[in-house]
């Protein structure tokens, strides 16, 4: 049976309880233990997948398709542990699922309210795969206070209270802000949250506190003895020049072993943390660096492409040099010219999107790079960008375009290249779509195979022609353009196992440019790079040297 570690927040948002939480689930694995990662997330959208990357940032896939916190791409990236459907709750789909049992009579005529019908649903949720893990880590969204988030703090307190006495305990990130004019660590908000959080029912048995200053001794024993938490169970969390330094770093400030002691395990097994060390050096230790242009629609927020940025990091330290990141707004090359923009960098990567907005500015990326021969990588958008821009400037369509466009303007204006996706196969059934379904959750979501052409450039980065990845989309490259295109040099080299789904494209001339309807970046990892991205960054390498 699972013990409970329930990650809190106070004071303030953005403290990095996601990042705290795949650390510490790191460190215990690398004390030999199993863990799952969870996030409850207390707004009343049933997913993030309808929500503007503006509002939420990135939404991180899992392979059997939910659409969820970018936290669970923190998660994925720590531990290696593939995240499920089961690992993500908002209280929309709290609310929803209680809603939907009201109506089928599954409350036998009763009233229903938070107390308990909603708290039990939630803990119904907790408890999914208790009994596979050694530890489960559920964090909370959001901060103590907020009343979105009541009914989850009572579902937790509940919850300990079922469960024998300790095997659940309470972790709460707080912040100590540095006050500059009397040079002091002031710890009154810590104190305040935590009073917050014990008025609900709640006594953290673990406090990580963020600061930019080294928290002196007085002070930590100063907020172990108000927040009545032992003195070695109040952990500093500093700001980092990597967030992969946070497994080691919080192992140096001792949460794995507060942890440990809270859960009265002792002796516990020493920690394994080759891997980090490993990680640590290639980050603080590269041989070279290249630059990386990222033309996206959504660059104001970096949290927007949160998982490409991490994998092109991933991809340097595979080939041991440090990525620059400059991000560029697609808008900027509707009004002017892409190239004086783009000189300079090693390589372009167009991301996904959603909408018109910022395309032609794509397309002139994707222009850009194979005109130049610039190491591109186009993803989902990325990649039918790339496609229309061959299409217009290559094979003679002027008009191609997008359905998606002229559905969003609400009149036909190009040639569909790229056609609404109305009907594919996932496992052994056929999924069917409108074009004016309702948004929530109706795009092709989650891993799906893909078949690689012997000998293509995609296959020898894969060292294999059959491949599973992870998708989100409406839209698709129509394969009755495929024999045009590829008569230009514009080859398929991945379609779906049926034939009908062109998943890669690539320049059969060009030193390094592919496009792929699926997002690679969820599935990359610090210790196991994603093998598009590393050929990606090695390619940008080989063109620094030629620059």
């Amino acid at each position: 049976m699972a013990r409970f570690i329930f990650i809190t927040g106070g004071v303030v948002s953005s403290l990095g309880k996601g990042l705290a939480s795949a650390a510490l689930g790191a460190l215990l694995q690398a004390r030999g233990y199993t863990v799952r990662l969870r996030k409850l997330d207390p707004y009343l959208n049933v997913d993030p997948g309808t929500m503007s990357p503006f509002e939420h940032g990135e939404v991180f896939v899992t392979d059997d398709g939910a659409e969820t916190d970018l936290d669970l791409g923190h998660y994925e990236r720590f531990t290696g542990v593939a995240a499920r459907m089961s690992d993500s709750i908002s209280s929309g789909r709290v609310y929803s699922t209680v809603l939907e049992k009201e109506r089928r009579g599954d409350y036998l005529g009763k009233t229903i309210q938070v107390i308990p019908h909603v708290t039990n649903e939630i803990k119904d949720f907790i408890r999914i795969g208790e009994d596979e893990v050694d530890f489960m880590l559920c964090e909370i969204g959001g901060t103590v206070g907020d009343i979105e988030g009541l009914p989850f703090f009572e579902a937790i307190r509940q919850f300990a209270q079922d469960k024998p006495r300790g095997q659940c305990i309470f972790m709460h990130l707080t912040l100590l802000p540095y006050l500059a004019a009397s040079g002091e660590l002031k710890t009154k908000p810590t104190q305040h949250s935590v009073k917050e959080l014990r008025s609900i029912g709640l006594a953290p048995d673990i406090l990580v506190c963020r600061s930019e200053h080294p928290i002196p001794e007085r002070e930590r024993e100063k907020i172990g003895l108000f927040c009545n938490v032992r003195k070695d169970a109040v952990i500093a969390a500093y700001d980092l020049k990597s967030i992969y330094e946070a497994p080691l770093a919080y192992h140096a400030q001792g949460l794995d072993q507060a942890v440990l002691d809270a859960f009265g395990i002792s002796p516990a097994p020493k920690p394994d943390l080759t891997i980090w060390h490993d990680v640590a050096d290639r980050i603080h230790n590269p041989e070279g660096e290249v630059r990386v242009a990222i033309v996206g629609k959504y660059t104001q927020l970096e949290d927007a492409y949160k998982s490409i940025a991490e994998a092109l990091t991933h991809g340097g330290m595979a080939n041991r040099v440090k990525v620059r990141i400059d991000w560029v707004d697609a808008e900027l090359f509707d009004r002017e010219d892409a190239a004086p923009y783009l000189e300079g960098f090693h390589a372009i990567l167009v991301p996904g999107g959603f909408g018109e907005r910022g395309t032609e500015g794509k397309i002139k990326a994707a222009q850009f790079a194979r005109e130049k021969g610039v190491p591109y990588l186009g993803i989902c958008l990325g990649m039918q960008m790339a496609v229309i821009e061959a299409a217009r400037n290559v094979a003679g369509l002027t008009t191609a375009g997008s359905e998606e466009f002229d559905h969003e303007a609400g009149v036909k204006r190009f040639e569909p290249v790229v056609y609404h996706l109305k009907e594919w196969v996932q496992g052994n059934q056929t999924v069917a779509r409108r074009s004016d379904d309702a948004k929530g959750g109706t795009m092709r979501l989650g891993a799906y195979d893909a078949v690689l052409r012997e000998g293509s450039k995609v296959a020898g980065v894969y060292g294999t022609t059959a491949i599973e990845e992870r998708h989100r989309h409406r839209y698709e490259v129509d394969t009755k353009y495929r024999e045009k295109l590829e008569a230009k040099g514009l080859c398929f080299t991945g379609m779906s196992p049926d034939g009908k789904l062109p998943e890669i494209v690539e320049w059969s001339d060009h030193p390094w440019f592919i496009g792929v309807q699926f997002h690679p970046e969820l599935k990359s990892k610090p210790f196991a790079p994603h093998p598009l991205f590393s050929d990606f960054v090695r390619a940008a390498v080989v063109n620094s040297r030629l620059v």
